[in-house]
């Protein structure tokens, strides 16, 4: 697996800190997009021959927990979880064995205590799924949304 990182653009990283209320505290350090490369097994493909629809659900919430991993050294809040509350997925093409996925991951701006996350699978540089998430951050020993 191939890991790139890269700054988000202006309008992303730049909004007013006072938008982010709490999660403004680390949001700009993790103002990163986060990629990797995964090449297609037969573990990934269903009856029909093509890459299965659950393997995405698994990739976006395996690339989430690999983005935090990366980041989460950088704030004051290393020990602390993010708990999925909302997955919308859309399927647009459909990739089958051997061929190489592009998955990118980066935040949006926080919508009052939710987090958005977009995911973004490109193969042969066409996106072929596109998924938006929610999150929460939650406090690890209080198990309270921060």
């Amino acid at each position: 697996m191939k890991y790139i990182i890269y700054k988000l653009p202006a309008s992303i990283t730049q909004l007013p800190a006072k938008n982010y209320l709490f999660l403004g505290k680390f949001m700009k350090k993790m103002s990163l997009v986060y990629e990797k490369e995964i090449q297609v097994t037969r573990e990934h493909i269903d009856a029909n021959n093509h890459v299965n629809n659950v393997q995405y659900v698994k990739w976006v919430e395996e690339i989430a927990g690999e983005h935090w991993d990366f980041v989460k050294h950088k704030i004051d809040f290393p020990n602390d979880i993010w708990m999925l509350l909302d997955h919308h997925i859309q399927y647009k093409k459909q990739v089958y064995l051997n061929d190489t996925i592009t998955i990118k991951t980066y935040p949006k701006a926080p919508e009052g205590i939710r987090q958005p996350r977009k995911v973004e699978f490109y193969c042969n540089d066409q996106l072929v799924v596109d998924s938006l998430t929610l999150w929460v951050f939650i406090d690890k020993e209080t198990q309270k949304i921060k």
